[in-house]
């Protein structure tokens, strides 16, 4: 089983950054990647941004040149830079792990989502 428990939302103003942070915990043998996607209200969840294993990186197009994202293996833990925060951002983040863990087969796992809110 996989616990993917994330931190760093909240109420900031346009302009402004914020970190949002993941840490994946559980009997995992295998990420293939990992990520952030965003829901906001009454939208459909679409991905930010996610890093493979070796590294490579993609983002949204809206989110290009503001947002980085990262991982830190040894804790598999992944980041979200956000800066330049506008209010369209505003919605709930989930981290995402694509990744094998004992006993399943490889599958996708979700956590639980972080607020943030771009409003002035």
């Amino acid at each position: 089983q996989v616990q993917l428990v994330e931190s760093g939302g909240g109420l900031v103003q346009p302009g402004g950054s914020l970190r949002l942070s993941c840490a994946a915990s559980g009997s995992i043998f295998s990420i293939y990647a990992m990520g952030w996607y965003r829901q906001g209200p009454g939208k459909q969840r679409d991905v930010v941004a996610t890093i493979t294993k070796d590294g490579s990186t993609n983002y949204a197009d809206s989110v290009k040149g503001r947002f980085t994202i990262s991982r830190d293996h040894a804790k598999n833990t992944v980041y979200l830079q956000m800066n330049s925060l506008e209010p369209e951002d505003t919605a709930v983040y989930y981290c995402n792990l694509d990744g094998r863990a004992w006993p399943s087969t490889r599958r996708d796992y979700w956590g639980q989502g972080t607020q943030v809110t771009v409003s002035s």
